[in-house]
């Protein structure tokens, strides 16, 4: 975007503005550790101010400002704004209230006329003039103002008509629910009469509470999608980014000093030595010291009376007020902290950031995003080495599809095991118990004894399951109704990587919110110790397997299985389900042929290659012992692979639709939950039986949920994992398997002649590389490409057609990918559909 020329001073109708500066900023501690997130410097001037500025431009002059974390450094800083040429009130909040609530608690200043409310925290040069005007045209209720990102998982989406009245939003949603790349700023006009849907003194939010109940009155609410800068400085790469457009003229802003050549600004007093090496865009504060030999290069900032010695070399650095830069030290991409000491030879990486008042002594080397809490100091030669495990993986979260995945002392160690579920302990009340479970592997158990000693430490008491198949864990967990649990596995696939995966009281894996509140925990560090006399205690639960088994006898139909005398061969794959299958299977009345029936320490999972040539033996077993069907259970015993009786494999989709199939013929109503990715020929068999579908996201999480609802009889995820409501709200192989012998033997009839009598569907999937700063964009086209077409957006987009064509577009999660399913009538209607939607995204991508 071209630099934008500034805005002269112009005047709008009286309209007062509310700036809001009460947040706490913990997304950028240690900077905000002590000082509120709207005093942190954008090239040497608080956000704030930059936001006060651009108000005083367009004639706000009038304004209230929220307050409630560290509210005197605020108040002190900007007194009664008499320096702006400003009038300032404060309100301030005794407790959070929420984005609504605080604004609430200013409502005696706010009565007489529209009002603008602010965020003091995000940098933007937005017309703020003409969004009044734009709000007053419309006779608007409320105007949001919208702009268009890259990435729009942080902030609140938005749909408007051509109009541009409001037709539709959420608020933080996940990469499945993104259905465009239009985000809410933060920055709103309002009537006064608003304030009347706002309760006094409780926490109330916006976005979250105010704007949906006034969507639902059929209110005007109108957005303002702004051409101008905005970004919100939400976190340190955002922060540092900032820093970066302030410089290159992308953001309309004033900046104190004067050009001493092009790109170089220099504010008042500052000295800077001839034989000093500059390299713009750059910024040097006042009073600033930079000494010959220096070497200052792009997108650095020096803040008021910084002392940069000889041979020091700073590039892309921010660094604060009074801090002191030693000969040859080297700065690159980070962010120090006010008057803080950095010695001679020290040596600091990107995205390193380092608090207020430490001392960072020589020859120190403080390694890529590491994080200094304020008043610390770092001995001389020390190498501080604690980079974040997920963003050197490029990802976006602690948490992936399968908890916190990595590879075995590389990514996973015991120190960041210790410090996970040291986090973990803290979310939980004191006195809590939890269980603890692995995989046959080496490394899980190593991992499981340092998680352990961690949670013990946190004053949570331990029931430790040791090796057991994760639905076991799962069932302990709820069954003997603890506040939640931790397993460790070999990521499947991968014998170099392992997953820890965190249970709720359900045994079920942490929902979003959960994981969030994990892992804010965990990102400041901030973890609970048990004084000695609350140390907690260590168990080991016995019977585990027998009450386990005892409980699938009792809840799992298996009637008729005695009398039908089935023979099954059953792949336990060298993992935990041979704990418990045979002698589960012998209590059943099965005839029962088991392989692999042992824990193997050295393969505790395998490769896709593996895993087909498995089944390619199991088909060749069941064929030549005339078995009635074969079994294949993941290393964990969570999820089955199914061969018929003449040894051919039913993939996934196939099985699921058996087991649909043979539930629903016994059941005859109810309801069963399916994500949306599945094929709609299941909408026939359900139609058949006289049972309806539940659709839900494709996150194992939404499936739960939806799987503990009434009347839910069976529930899949399409990966052969299965849900039985009867048995156990998770997922859970071996219950399954044990319904699928029930159901097998009341039917009498063979898995080839049940597939059979099942249409034949028509999905086809595809995975489109995607960069992530255009996964928003994409998404948008996706739905102006739909048209006057039927869009679901249960979980990504889905987009309908005639005879029962659709085709689903689902950003992942964790990688730089964007799915596509594509289901018609035939196979080449299906393929059609995959390329021309296909198309959509790469041409997203390409633009």
């Amino acid at each position: 975007m071209p630099p934008q020329t500034r805005s002269p001073d112009r005047g709008v109708d009286p309209v007062k503005a509310v700036v809001m500066a009460g947040g706490e900023g913990t997304r950028l501690r240690p900077m905000t550790a002590n000082q509120p997130k709207p005093l942190l410097p954008v090239v040497n001037k608080p956000i704030m101010e930059h936001v006060l500025r651009l108000l005083k431009r367009h004639g706000f002059t009038e304004t209230v400002v929220t307050v409630q974390f560290l509210a005197a450094l605020v108040r002190n800083y900007f007194g009664d704004g008499e320096e702006l040429g400003m009038n300032l009130h404060y309100a301030t909040e005794e407790v959070p209230l929420g984005t609504a609530g605080s604004v609430k608690n200013a409502e005696d200043r706010l009565r007489d006329e529209p009002f603008i409310v602010i965020s003091g925290d995000a940098l933007t040069d937005i017309d703020l003039s003409d969004m009044v005007k734009f709000h007053r045209d419309n006779g608007a209720m409320v105007t949001i103002g919208l702009k268009r990102v890259a990435n729009p998982l942080e902030f609140g989406i938005i749909i408007v008509d051509e109009e541009g009245r409001i037709q539709r939003f959420l608020e933080k949603p996940t990469w499945g629910q993104v259905f465009s790349d239009t985000v809410n700023t933060g920055i709103y006009i309002m009537e006064p009469e608003v304030l009347d849907y706002v309760a006094a003194g409780e926490q109330v939010d916006w976005s979250g509470d105010v704007f949906p109940q006034l969507l639902a009155e059929g209110k005007a609410l109108y957005g303002y999608i702004a051409e101008g800068y905005w970004e919100d400085v939400g976190t340190h790469e955002s922060y540092l980014s900032a820093q970066a457009d302030v410089l290159q003229g992308k953001v309309d802003v004033e900046i104190d000093g004067f050009e001493l050549a092009p790109g170089i600004w220099v504010a008042e007093g500052a000295e800077v030595d001839p034989e000093a090496v500059l390299k713009g865009p750059l910024y040097i504060g006042d009073y600033a010291k930079v000494e010959a030999g220096a070497e200052l290069r792009e997108f650095t900032v020096l803040g008021s009376n910084v002392v940069v010695k000889e041979g020091a070399f700073c590039h892309r650095a921010v660094v604060h007020d009074n801090v002191y830069i030693g000969p040859s030290t080297n700065l690159r991409g980070c962010v120090i902290g006010k008057n803080t000491d950095v010695m001679s030879g020290a040596r600091i990486e990107e995205g390193a950031v380092i608090g207020d008042e430490c001392v960072i002594e020589s020859e120190a080397y403080l390694n890529n995003n590491v994080k200094v809490y304020p008043h610390k100091t770092v001995e001389a030669g020390a190498v501080v080495n604690t980079s974040v495990i997920w963003e050197s993986r490029g990802q976006r979260s602690l948490f992936g599809k399968r908890g916190v995945s990595g590879l075995i002392n590389v990514e996973i160690t015991p120190d960041l095991a210790v410090r996970l579920a040291s986090a973990y302990a803290t979310t939980l009340k004191k006195g809590s118990a939890v269980t603890t479970s692995r995989d046959a592997s080496r490394a899980a158990r190593t991992l499981k004894r340092a998680v352990v000693s961690a949670l013990t430490a946190g004053a949570i008491n331990v029931h430790d399951l040791e090796a057991v198949p994760l639905p076991l864990a799962r069932f302990q967990t709820a069954h003997r109704e603890l506040a939640g649990g931790i397993a460790l596995r070999t990521t499947p696939g991968d014998p170099q990587s392992v997953d820890i995966i965190f249970l709720d009281a359900n045994g079920a894996d942490l929902s979003p919110a959960a994981q969030r509140k994990l892992e804010r925990v965990f990102s400041r560090q901030e973890f609970r110790r048990a004084f000695p006399g609350e140390i907690a205690e260590l168990s080991f639960p016995s019977r585990n397997i027998e009450t386990y088994t005892h409980e699938i006898l009792r809840r799992v139909d298996t009637s008729g299985v005695r009398e039908a005398g089935l023979k099954v061969v059953v792949d336990c794959a060298g993992g935990t389900g041979s704990l418990i299958l045979p002698t589960l299977l012998g209590r059943v009345g099965v005839e029962v042929l088991t392989v692999n029936n042992r824990l193997d320490e050295v393969s505790p999972t395998e490769t896709l290659a593996e895993r087909m040539r498995d089944l390619h033996r199991l088909g060749e077993l069941v064929a030549s012992s005339r078995a009635d069907f074969g079994v294949r259970f993941d290393p964990v015993a969570e999820r089955i692979s199914l061969v018929d009786e003449n040894g051919e494999l039913i993939d996934d989709d196939r099985a699921q639709l058996v087991l649909l199939d043979l539930i629903a013929a016994e059941r005859r109503g109810g309801r069963v939950a399916l994500p949306v990715t599945t094929t709609r020929v299941a909408e026939q068999v359900c139609r058949f039986h006289g049972v309806a579908i539940e659709w839900t996201p494709t996150s194992q999480d939404a499936l739960i949920k939806a799987a503990m609802g009434e009347d839910i009889i069976f529930a899949a995820d399409g990966r052969g994992g299965y849900v039985l409501p009867e048995f156990s709200s998770t997922i859970d192989g071996i219950a399954s398997f044990v319904r699928l012998l029930g159901l097998v033997a009341r039917a009498q009839l063979s898995l080839s002649q049940i597939d059979h009598r099942i249409p034949e569907a028509h999905l086809l999937r595809r995975s489109v590389p995607t960069p992530w700063s255009v996964k928003g964009s994409v998404m948008r086209s996706v739905v102006e490409a739909a048209g006057d077409r039927e869009v679901d957006t249960t979980d990504g987009v889905r987009v309908l057609g005639p005879e029962g064509a659709w085709v689903l577009v689902l950003p992942d999660t964790s990688e730089a990918f964007t799915h596509l399913w594509a289901e018609g009538p035939d196979k080449d209607t299906a393929q059609e559909l995959l390329e021309e939607w296909a198309a959509v995204v790469e041409n997203t991508e390409e633009e």
